[in-house]
């Protein structure tokens, strides 16, 4: 308690200690619970593959926690950490942070002949169009960049989110057809959860945002013209 106290007092005197301890915090926070959110994220999709593969869906350690569970949370957490560094002002690099849901093409293609199935099978392919919705969503909407190149990715991931979401009623026959109510409960849950991670895509490419010295409000930084913050 006295040491708690002590360290207290010390930091009283020491506003930029206290202010870079409270901004640890947040990072922390907001890592934790990006991670969260990709790891609900990731299992919800899951049932979605479970879905379509019907009966013969299985759960492995490696195919299951290591190819899909694991990107989540990963990906979840650096987009926790990038909604941090935006709000705090930006850095050098860490735009690079939109590329995050590249993992889930990535990790798939890591397991034991992952990557030579996907070669010769196809199998895998759907991994790769989550990555390039999330990341030409996410910039389509994040409402910076030149506006050409938002609609065009902006196009090619709505068509992604729908060609997914109608494959539902084709791709496990009757049991999901669009007359059946499973078929459109699916169909919703694959729609709302590739819409979702395009919204959560678009954090490290919306712009930056600084706390105003005077009153604390939070107001929109001017990019740079390098695009670099």
């Amino acid at each position: 308690m006295g040491v708690s106290w002590m360290r207290a007092r010390k930091l009283a005197g020491r506003p930029e200690a206290v202010a870079e301890q409270m901004n640890s915090r947040r990072v922390v926070a907001a890592v934790a619970l990006g991670a969260l959110c990709g790891l609900a994220w990731a299992a919800s999709f899951r049932a979605v593959m479970s879905e379509f593969a019907g009966r013969g869906s299985t759960v492995s350690w490696l195919d299951t926690f290591a190819a899909i569970l694991l990107p989540g949370v990963i990906v979840g957490g650096l987009l926790g950490w990038a909604h941090t560094i935006r709000l705090t002002g930006g850095r050098r690099g860490w735009r690079w942070l939109g590329a995050a849901p590249a993992l889930f093409a990535i990790a798939p293609m890591l397991l034991p002949d992952g990557l030579m199935v996907f070669v010769t099978q196809g199998l895998g392919g759907g991994g790769v169009a989550v990555a390039l919705l999330a990341i030409g969503g996410g910039f389509a909407i994040s409402g910076r960049g030149r506006l050409w190149a938002r609609i065009a990715c902006g196009v090619i991931s709505s068509l992604l989110i729908v060609g997914v979401t109608l494959t539902t009623f084709d791709i496990a026959g009757a049991r999901l057809a669009v007359t059946e109510a499973r078929g459109v409960w699916v169909a919703l849950l694959t729609f709302s959860l590739l819409t979702l991670l395009a919204l959560a895509g678009s954090i490290p490419f919306r712009p930056v945002i600084e706390a105003h010295p005077a009153d604390d409000d939070r107001v929109a930084a001017p990019e740079p013209r390098d695009e670099t913050r």
